[in-house]
């Protein structure tokens, strides 16, 4: 099964495009695309079936191992039959490198069109204050002293502006915001979040700092979806996806460039619609990476997959070509 969370709205038995109820779904292993039959229990509140399900999969296979649990949240311009393909494949790239927790994806109505790029920043918006109702305050609550589970984050394009505003809008909720939740790792590919706003003290990423142990961007130069005139952006500023975090970055951030490691196998990535923009989902390098940084078993500095390069401005980490 694959576990997945949307808010989607349904309209004639099938989820469409716009904001909706929570649906918790167990998809089987031979659909294609989401469906409204999949949901477990009723709409609005995460059962105890499904929660537990996601659950086994996410505890320790042993008493000596940490159980994980990784939420992915997608961008924009992605239908529910991209999202469940793009969650297969980390399910698939990820077990392949030895990862053994579960995986959630939180799934929001962005629209299959990349022209319907501000509608989905309104949609993301939105829907970042349900990722905190109906997902991290319930993943919140397993953050006791003999929780064994760790909760991760990765988010791709627009799923880490859903991410940043998910954790601004915790703070802002009396009960989330006195409580001692946590999130380990946070992992943002190609994040469309403008690279200012991630400085240290600025009040938009402030709770996203707080409540992670390490955040890690992975950063694309050759992003074209992400550059200005990539898409009908309206003069946004610079990408954190494109041009990596700033300099003054808290010391808990760490910028992974990916852009030598793209260029040098930019061939492999042809077949897909924006190489720059999407390649990470296909890739078993990015996959190590990933799962390097979920174990948290060896420094951010030595993980076998990066290498420092010198960028002109110091000695900055990247992916191994």
């Amino acid at each position: 099964m694959d576990y997945i969370f949307t808010v989607r709205r349904v309209r004639k038995d099938v989820f469409d495009n716009e904001p909706g109820s929570t649906y918790f779904l167990a998809v089987p292993e031979d659909a294609h695309d989401l469906s409204p039959l999949q949901t477990v229990g009723r709409p609005g509140r995460m059962p105890k079936k499904w929660l537990n399900a996601v659950l086994r999969e996410a505890k320790p296979k042993s008493p000596s191992d940490q159980g994980d649990l990784l939420v992915y949240v997608h961008g924009f311009n992605v239908s529910t039959q991209t999202m469940l393909s793009r969650h297969r494949l980390i399910k698939s790239g990820l077990h392949a490198q030895g990862y053994q927790g579960g995986l959630v994806s939180f799934d929001w109505p962005s629209a299959d069109k990349a022209l319907n790029y501000l509608e989905d920043r309104s949609d993301a918006k939105e829907s970042a204050r349900r990722l905190v109702d109906e997902g991290i305050a319930i993943f919140a609550q397993m953050q006791e002293e003999d929780c064994q589970i760790n909760v991760h984050i990765l988010a791709h394009s627009m799923g880490a502006y859903v991410v940043r505003e998910a954790f601004d809008d915790a703070d802002d909720r009396r009960a989330l915001a006195s409580a001692n939740w946590m999130v380990s790792q946070i992992m943002f590919a190609s994040a469309d979040v403008s690279a200012a706003s991630m400085s240290e003290g600025n009040p938009k990423s402030s709770s996203l700092y707080r409540h992670c142990n390490r955040l890690t961007n992975y950063s694309n130069p050759y992003d074209g979806i992400l550059s200005l005139s990539g898409i009908k952006r309206l003069g946004v500023a610079p990408r954190v996806g494109r041009v990596g975090l700033p300099d003054d970055a808290p010391e808990k951030a760490v910028n992974v460039d990916t852009g030598p490691y793209f260029d040098a196998n930019r061939d492999q990535f042809q077949n897909l619609e924006y190489p720059g923009h999407s390649w990470y989902f296909q890739d078993a390098t990015f996959m190590k990476d990933v799962h390097e940084t979920i174990r948290g078993q060896v420094d951010r500095n030595v993980i076998k997959t990066r290498f420092h390069a010198n960028t002109g401005f110091g000695p900055k980490l990247a992916l191994k070509m």
